[in-house]
């Protein structure tokens, strides 16, 4: 048998080795404890059926607001968060396609020419190469007197993946660009609920400040009728001065309201991507909170909705994978080269058979000694994907923690809704009986005073708690991953 057919053989033997790999079975981490088959605070309270016609991607619809809805798509384009994780997840997807590009072989091409005299002739030479994918090979230059001489050769290189080391490479990449992905819907889904969120905020407090202002007028006219009333030698002094502060501490909650939507309102404006200097939103006297019903499935699916659940679960897998490329350490490495050339004096000399001359090798390198090291790095490898598994677990234990505080806290603020309601307009009632007694000289003011303060204060209680119902709707469908459905 030739040199050459015991080479091919030895190439046909490397190749069909290459199915062998180190990486060990991948299996998604299990949790310590079963997920449960039930949220707990879903115990007696059932939620009313989806807007099915709505997108899972556009959950923020079902707060029923325009102007929201319109700030969402910007923030899909403009949030320099989000560009700032889209490009990770491109740079993520080109690091996949580099990688992979170390399956194939890599081919040179090089040519090269030389042209040399003696004497008093001029002197000339000159030389050519190119450059591929493995390195850069320049060709040579020959000279002699009054020589011409041209050359071109082809080279090509390939290691082939015998125990799976490039696979590996490979499988872990394309893992970490999906964790990439997920990554990316996570910062979505981050920036969209915190624009709901100071949305909502910014709501709340125009909501307040028309509160704020009504009830200021109305101190304001109840200070008219205790000045005339105390003109009239009829009420003290006292009166007069307790309506002086009640209208002064209501006039300053009306600026603190206003600094505080300023707040909301740049915080909104930072998140569509533009200057807090130039941005701003008019208040909308119509606005009213609307509480969208989020149903909520079983514990098991929330693994498949929420982005970081799942951008951990596939860390885990990229872990794995560098198990086997560290493992694949311990093997040697082999190397096949092919090389032809052709030279000639003549540039068409160069397609003619004699001048033609062709290699073909087999390299074999492997580790004796290294201290250790490839040992270590191996335990190495095996640490980190223990922590990447412990890293999951923990994500997915938090994931779970969250739909049940929110859910709790959901089913508190519906009763304390309720009931925030029923006070509220008992208060309401009282304010105005009290403030026509003393009209009529029944009572002191500072019954007046007592009961629009409480009438106040459960207004205020009233409009937040409607605002915080929406806000914790949000922070619901963020748990849940950003939607509501099966499939």
């Amino acid at each position: 048998m030739s040199r050459s057919f015991r080479l091919a053989g030895s190439a046909s033997l490397i190749v069909l080795l290459g199915a062998c790999s180190m990486t060990p079975a991948y299996e998604t981490p299990k949790l310590k404890a079963p997920a449960p088959v039930a949220y707990k605070a879903l115990e007696g309270w059932k939620t009313a059926a989806p807007s099915d016609h709505i997108d899972r991607g556009d959950w923020w619809a079902l707060l029923g607001d325009p102007t929201l809805n319109a700030l969402a798509e910007r923030v899909k384009v403009d949030n320099q968060t989000i560009a700032k994780a889209e490009a990770a997840y491109r740079q993520a997807r080109a690091l996949v396609s580099e990688q992979r590009a170390s399956l194939f072989p890599t081919v040179n091409l090089t040519g090269s020419g030389s042209k040399s005299g003696g004497g008093g002739a001029r002197n000339g030479s000159f030389t050519g190469g190119t450059t591929g994918a493995g390195g850069t090979t320049a060709g040579g230059t020959t000279t002699g007197g009054g020589d011409q001489r041209y050359q071109v050769g082809i080279g090509a290189s390939w290691e082939p993946d015998v125990w799976g080391r490039v696979r590996a490479t490979v499988n872990g990449a394309s893992a970490s660009a999906q964790a990439s992905a997920a990554d990316l819907a996570a910062a979505q889904l981050s920036a969209q609920g915190e624009l709901a969120t100071n949305y909502l905020g910014l709501r709340r407090a125009d909501t307040e400040i028309a509160l704020v202002k009504a009830t200021v007028e109305g101190y304001q006219r109840a200070l008219t009728i205790t000045q005339n009333r105390y003109n009239a030698a009829i009420a003290p002094k006292s009166d007069v001065l307790q309506a002086q502060t009640q209208l002064a501490n209501a006039q300053a909650t009306l600026e603190g309201l206003a600094q505080t939507r300023a707040t909301y309102e740049n915080a909104i404006a930072v998140l569509v991507g533009e200057p807090a200097s130039g941005f701003h939103l008019a208040a909308d006297p119509a606005w009213k909170p609307v509480v969208p019903d989020i149903p909520v499935g079983v514990p098991s699916t929330l693994l498949e909705r929420r982005p970081d659940v799942a951008a951990a679960e596939r860390r885990v897998a990229a872990a794995n994978a560098q198990i086997g490329v560290a493992r694949a350490a311990f093997f040697p490495t082999f190397d096949l080269t092919a090389n032809g050339s052709s030279t000639g004096s003549r540039l068409g000399d160069l397609f003619q058979s004699s001048a033609n001359t062709w290699s073909l090798g087999l390299s074999v390198a492997q580790t004796l000694f290294d201290a250790g090291a490839r040992r270590a790095r191996v335990a190495e490898s095996r640490a980190a994907y223990d922590a990447a598994a412990a890293d999951y677990r923990q994500t997915a234990l938090s994931a779970f923690s969250d739909v049940e505080n929110q859910l709790a806290a959901a089913r508190a603020l519906e009763r304390q809704y309720a009931f925030q309601l029923t006070a509220s307009q008992a208060a309401d009632q009282t304010e105005q009986m009290l403030l026509n007694q003393y009209r009529a000289g029944q009572v002191a003011y500072t019954d007046v005073v007592a009961a629009q303060a409480t009438a106040f204060a459960a207004r205020r209680t009233l409009i937040q708690t409607a605002v915080a119902r929406q806000t914790t709707a949000v922070a619901l469908i963020q748990s849940l991953g950003g939607g509501w459905r099966q499939t």
